[in-house]
């Protein structure tokens, strides 16, 4: 039996927090705006917003059998299956999508977040990846997956990842067959901002956008590309070539310097524009490093000036790319978005945003929970973080409801037993049936 908490206790930290920034009136406006509820009568959206972000991605029963029973347990309501399974539909899409922009919009306004050391001079550090999800096949027609022989379905999960917010700051959902290029949108944004490109996003035209956008890239220079070089931005000791006019290919495997750090030249075509397709040129910083394990030297393109990042810290930085992986990782292996079995396209929109929904919420716990905690903060590893969060999910449930005023005290055994037991079959024959009285 939980514990009522006592009107004169102190709440936590979390629980307030998190009853701030999702408050009761805020999902009641958003549940109405976006018409998820009409009249609050059988469905409670502060309790199914907070079910479904602790019920989902975070339990090992990720059902509409085991969602459905947590929340009659929490609203202390019996509710059919079949009227807790219509519930998904595209009014609860737009409301857990509504809720997802909130959180993200709170989260980059939280104080005295920024950069530090050698990057406190730019505003951001971001890094765009997408993901696959695979679904089930039945969906094949309205998301059909790319590169494949066999009927399946997928979406692309588009994530953009501020290093201050240490979480999402930009998502998308996207069929599978949309190129990874079509998923970055350029603009005002990027100003005094550094993106960390990766290969599958590598386009000049991107970067030259960037660049006229006030913003700055770092990203491995695809093979291929074989540009001029103009400027040499390091001088080397003793005798050495004389690079400037030449091009990078003439001269990489020629050259016995550790570190290269040049300006080069690219030429590259313009989008379209009046059916007509232009050529431009546009000068661009390249740095190479040798790699001894490789053996060959790592080759990166940017337009980062030298007086703000050596050579060095260009290499180092763009190793920052890694932490979007680990995200993802996160929010399959934690958060349940690649358990999505279901065939009703509603569901599987809303439980992807259920799940994205849960990795800000349990951002923000984390923030609260290394913050009071600074000389031990990067201890606080984000799996291992996620993994404590998960298993602790449905204690902060009943503390989180208990702070709004909802009643957390269990349902009578007995009733409990009575509805959640009850096969939702009722026509089933059962074999012992003809049997008993």
């Amino acid at each position: 039996m939980s514990k009522k908490r006592n009107q004169s206790e102190k709440p936590t930290i979390i629980e307030e927090e998190l009853n701030t920034i999702f408050s009761a009136e805020f999902l009641e406006k958003t549940a109405k705006e976006t018409g998820f509820i009409i009249r609050n009568r059988i469905i409670n959206p502060l309790v199914m917003f907070w079910t479904l972000t602790f019920g989902f991605g975070v339990q090992h029963d990720r059902s509409f059998a085991g969602l459905h029973r947590l929340y009659e347990n929490k609203a202390k309501i019996k509710l059919s299956r079949s009227s807790f399974q219509d519930r998904f539909t595209p009014k609860l899409v737009k409301f857990v999508h509504a809720c997802v922009l909130h959180g993200m919009e709170n989260i980059m306004q939280t104080p005295n977040l920024k950069l530090k050391d050698k990057l406190a001079s730019f505003k951001d550090l971001l890094t765009q990846d997408s993901t696959i999800i695979r679904l089930n096949k039945k969906l094949a027609d309205k998301w059909p997956a790319a590169r494949t022989k066999k009927v399946a379905a997928g979406v692309k999960v588009s994530l953009l990842i501020s290093a201050v917010a240490d979480g999402p700051k930009r998502i998308a959902i996207y069929g599978e067959r949309i190129s990874e290029v079509k998923t970055l949108r350029i603009g005002p944004w990027v100003k005094d901002r550094i993106l960390l490109i990766d290969l599958g996003f590598y386009k000049h035209n991107t970067f030259a956008r960037i660049d006229e956008n006030g913003g700055f890239f770092i990203s491995r220079l695809k093979n291929g590309v074989n540009p001029l070089i103009i400027k040499t931005n390091s001088v080397c000791r003793g005798r050495s070539i004389d690079i400037e006019g030449m091009r990078l290919k003439e001269i990489l495997d020629k050259l016995k310097r550790q570190v290269i750090d040049v300006e080069v030249e690219i030429v590259f075509k313009r989008r379209k524009y009046n059916g007509k397709q232009s050529k431009d040129v546009k000068c661009f910083r390249l740095i190479a490093i040798y790699n001894v394990e490789d053996e060959k030297y790592h080759v990166y393109i940017t337009n980062i000036p030298a007086d703000r990042l050596d050579t060095e810290d260009i290499a180092v930085l763009y190793s920052a790319r890694w932490e979007i992986e680990l995200i993802f990782k996160e929010l399959k292996s934690r958060y349940g978005i690649d358990n999505l079995t279901t065939s009703n396209p509603h569901a599987v929109e809303a439980l992807l945003w259920v799940g994205i929904l849960t990795l800000i919420v349990s951002r923000r716990v984390y923030h609260l929970v290394y913050s009071a905690n600074l000389e031990k903060a990067p201890r606080y590893t984000h799996l291992r973080w996620a993994t404590i969060f998960a298993e602790k999910s449905l204690e902060l449930l009943g503390n989180i409801l208990d702070y709004a005023g909802i009643d957390t005290e269990p349902m009578d055994i007995f009733e409990l037993f009575q509805s959640q037991a009850l096969d939702p079959n009722v026509n089933r024959k059962r074999l012992m049936d003809i049997w008993r009285a």
